[in-house]
């Protein structure tokens, strides 16, 4: 943060924004999100897997509402937590670790929830959604956003949710949609952002060739392999290995 001249004792919101948004096309893609949903100043919104707790934020400064974050990695949670305080936000963002395949709050007492690339990741993914359903009050949206598996499968590793496939478990979007549908979530829409995080990849891969990446950004958290991890990103989606998407749907009122 001192590299990119940011005082830590003045630190906004857009100062963080590159950095602590941390999946596929970072910042944009979670307003562009946001964009998509009603969220009143009363609402209570989890996010799923919220890694550094820049969505969170964003989402307690945009809509003036609550916020609760989970995330399964201790030291995202740590860093969620210090980020908060940073911002003096600990009174509307709550960070906490644990699992979102076994949440740790009570039935039906969520607004909404969202999960941005986080899916990749998780085995039982009917009982993820299962989760995500029992924690939200009826009529609430649940969110996603994630890279499924395309039509011609096999993706190359390392990609930004595996180094080797290993843990890796995509689904296609028709999967999804069903897995949702069997949960009990209706008005499912799924929405194709493909070309969307093509062009993000390639945006990259062309800074990072040009020796121009900026001090902050997602890159940092990428590991050695980050680069790598782009161009792969990339060429399964222009394969059809990949198909990232948005979906966003309801448990019934």
């Amino acid at each position: 943060m001192r590299k990119a001249g940011k005082p830590l004792d003045q630190l906004t919101l857009p100062d963080l924004a590159p950095v602590d948004h941390y999946h596929a096309r970072g910042f944009q893609a979670t307003v562009e999100l946001a964009d998509r949903l009603t969220i009143g100043p009363d609402d209570h919104i989890l996010d799923i897997g919220c890694g550094l707790g820049g969505p969170a934020r964003y989402f307690a400064i945009r809509f003036g509402c609550k916020v609760s974050g989970i995330d399964i990695t201790p030291p995202f949670v740590d860093a969620a937590r210090k980020l908060t305080a940073l911002l003096h936000l600990e009174s509307q963002v709550e960070i906490a670790q644990g699992d979102g395949q076994h949440l740790p709050y009570a039935g039906g007492v969520f607004d909404g929830a969202l999960t941005q690339h986080v899916t990749m990741n998780v085995a039982d993914r009917p009982g993820f959604f299962r989760e995500a359903y029992r924690i939200l009050k009826p009529g609430a949206f649940f969110a996603l956003t994630e890279h499924g598996m395309g039509p011609n499968a096999n993706p190359h590793y390392p990609a930004p949710w595996s180094l080797d496939g290993g843990g890796s478990f995509l689904a296609t979007p028709s999967e999804s949609r069903v897995f949702l549908d069997a949960v009990g979530f209706r008005d499912i829409v799924v929405e194709n952002t493909g070309e969307k995080y093509l062009a993000a990849y390639k945006q990259g891969m062309a800074l990072a060739a040009s020796g121009a990446m900026p001090a902050l950004g997602i890159h940092m958290l990428a590991g050695e392999r980050g680069a790598e991890k782009m161009r792969n990103a990339a060429r399964n989606i222009e394969e059809g290995r990949t198909q990232p998407v948005q979906v966003i749907c309801r448990k019934p009122a």
